[in-house]
């Protein structure tokens, strides 16, 4: 990898893939990973139709033309690769059908939403584990899926929490020679007749599950449901950082919580004594429940930089939380924290002004996510969920009276093309930040980067983008659905220049 001063910037990003991979109904590069000189991406598929399911919220117009069923779409989700040495990408997997709840054949899974390499003590090299979402009408449990060699994938087990009304996982971590993971989703029932909907973020059991080898041993729970607080309802992301296994909650009554566990080599619910966690945070790191939850973790120069935000785009409708911008937050080797992008506040360890001296979402009110953050290089990189592309479609209620009066006099579409798309930005030291793009890459219906992967030679970057195939657009006050050849997820490459002779 050449270096580049400064980091890269939006000059060394190059598109590889658009519109799905060809597919409008590939939403989410919702995971990806670097494997056996590849690049996998894993898709979920019409998240926008799912959400008019799921959990609709109440819009003057919906984003995206849906059917009726759902389920009339394909909603099979998809494994794509491609070679760090051309530019060629090729489906490798794609889910089988099975018979769901009421006899009728329904994808199995119709969404990848965390993938990692690992190896298992009889795998005879590393393999790619990931886990799949399940539709609610399928009836089955989420499983883990294997491949040894990127083309051929199975399932291999199912994580502790076997009850159909479990529907998703979002983590899946190998720290310590063993692979660590939590349900994230439940499903609120199907009747036959009547979905009664989903809560892809919150969990009838939020524990945490432990296992060796998943082809041959089962999962082990290692903490109670939400670490003994009825409010945490979700574990909703893990990581490994300087020998403990630290792991984020969503609690929206009174915000985020961060717990640890050393990893020594054994497993941790092996022997006599109970597994021992320590909180390290509470109360969403004293912003109270603005800091909803942990979305994204990442080690960078000997600190656990920690990207917050608050469920269902930013605003959660169910505990009426929000709308509010994520924060950057660093928590230190003693457990002391920083706060780097945000608001200043007084805490139990003193003042905490952001060290970057950049407000919540990087100076964006509509930065709602810190969604993932990578190293590549020198550099901290990190990316953002911006919610303003809805504004068009959504009614004023919740928006505090001074956004209301920012849009009013610049006016919705202007306000789209000023502050839509994602955001990704940069850092060396973690203190001064850089942004490498504010639109995502120019087209705001890129409204996050859900996944960055770093290789030896670039960093990849892929975009959740569901507003495809045909998008609701208003004219002379009336709405139709158009064809939008701006839809569905994007893959965007990072690389140094090669140095001039």
């Amino acid at each position: 990898m050449y270096p580049v001063e400064g980091g890269l910037g939006r000059r060394h990003f190059t598109k590889v893939s658009e519109n799905g991979f060809g597919d409008p109904l590939n939403s989410y590069a919702h995971s990806m990973t670097f494997f056996g000189d590849h690049v996998y991406v894993g898709t979920t598929r019409a998240n926008l139709c799912m959400l008019k399911v799921s959990n609709p919220a109440n819009l003057r117009c919906w984003p995206v033309e849906c059917p009726r069923d759902i389920y009339s779409l394909d909603r099979r989700a998809q494994i794509w690769r491609c070679s760090l040495s051309s530019p060629q990408w090729e489906q490798v997997y794609i889910s089988p059908m099975v018979t769901g709840r009421d006899g009728t054949q329904v994808a199995r899974d119709i969404g990848y939403r965390a993938m990692v390499v690992f190896r298992a003590p009889t795998d005879d090299a590393p393999a790619l584990y990931l886990c799949n979402w399940a539709p609610s009408k399928s009836g089955q449990a989420p499983i883990i899926i294997r491949s040894s060699n990127g083309k051929e994938f199975e399932p291999v087990s199912q994580p502790g929490d076997r009850k159909a009304t479990c529907n998703t996982y979002r983590t899946l971590v190998s720290a310590a020679g063993r692979l660590y993971t939590s349900p994230t989703g439940r499903t609120l029932g199907w009747s036959g007749t009547k979905y009664e909907g989903a809560r892809e973020n919150m969990a009838d059991s939020p524990v945490i599950y432990e296992c060796e080898d998943p082809r041959n041993q089962p999962w082990r729970a290692i903490s109670h449901p939400g670490f003994g607080d009825p409010n945490n309802l979700t574990v909703f992301e893990m990581t490994m950082f300087n020998g403990f296994l630290y792991a984020g909650t969503l609690n929206p009554t009174e915000g985020f919580q961060v717990w640890k566990t050393r990893l020594n080599g054994e497993p941790l619910s092996r022997g006599k004594e109970p597994v021992r966690w320590k909180r390290v945070l509470t109360r969403g790191a004293y912003r109270g429940n603005l800091n909803e939850g942990v979305v994204s973790m990442c080690v960078f120069k000997n600190a656990l930089y920690i990207g917050t935000g608050i469920q269902n785009g930013g605003y959660d409708r169910t505990f009426k939380v929000g709308p509010a911008a994520a924060e950057v937050l660093r928590i230190h080797e003693d457990d002391s924290f920083d706060v780097v992008v945000g608001t200043a506040r007084l805490t139990p360890q003193g003042l905490k002004m952001p060290l970057s001296g950049l407000r919540p979402g990087f100076g964006n009110y509509f930065n709602a996510y810190i969604w993932r953050m990578a190293v590549h290089g020198e550099y901290l990189y990190a990316s953002t969920y911006n919610w303003a592309v809805f504004l068009p479609y959504l009614l004023k209620e919740p928006w505090p009276r001074w956004l209301n009066d920012v849009i009013g006099s610049i006016g919705q579409n202007r306000m789209v093309e000023r502050r839509g798309g994602c955001n990704l930005w940069r850092t060396r030291n973690g203190e001064d930040w850089s942004a490498v793009t504010k639109s995502g890459f120019g087209n705001a219906y890129n409204f996050g980067i859900r996944t960055l992967v770093s290789t030896r030679n670039a960093l990849y970057a892929g975009t959740a983008n569901p507003f495809g195939p045909n998008v609701a657009v208003e004219k002379d006050n009336a709405w139709n659905y158009v064809p939008n050849p701006k839809a569905s997820l994007e893959i965007w490459r990072g690389a140094a220049e090669l140095p001039r002779h």
